[in-house]
């Protein structure tokens, strides 16, 4: 029923303008503009990004967006530059080396962004 819908994911911030600076300055997503509800939105991959104000906030321990990306080395360095930090994890079956973790048939790397939702980029392992 929903198979060709779009899909828009929606992430609460505590303070806008921070937030912008992070996506638009850090990740390099290009800006939308504001909808009449005050959600800011973005186009992402075919996807739409929405941050919407919450003064609450929200602390979600899982991930919010995973960036699907052809390079997963190159990606982080290019984050790294612009200022992304990414989590280092040393759990049972998650541990990441180089800021890498492989899951099954993908390569993974975990940041925050600055109202503290988990992100994640991840590469598509070759099948076979």
């Amino acid at each position: 029923m929903l198979t060709n819908a779009s899909v828009t994911t929606m992430l609460p911030v505590v303070d806008m303008a921070r937030a912008r600076a992070f996506y638009e300055g850090c990740l390099g997503l290009h800006p939308g503009g504001f909808n009449l509800d005050g959600k800011f939105v973005y186009s992402v991959g075919g996807s739409t990004l929405a941050l919407f104000p919450k003064p609450e906030g929200t602390k979600a321990d899982h991930t919010a967006i995973s960036f699907k990306v052809a390079d997963i080395s190159a990606s982080i360095a290019e984050l790294k530059q612009a200022g992304v930090v990414f989590e280092d994890y040393d759990f049972p079956g998650l541990k990441t080396i180089e800021n890498v973790c492989v899951l099954g048939a993908e390569k993974a790397a975990w940041f925050k962004d600055p109202e503290g939702n988990y992100l994640c980029i991840h590469e598509d392992l070759p099948l076979g």
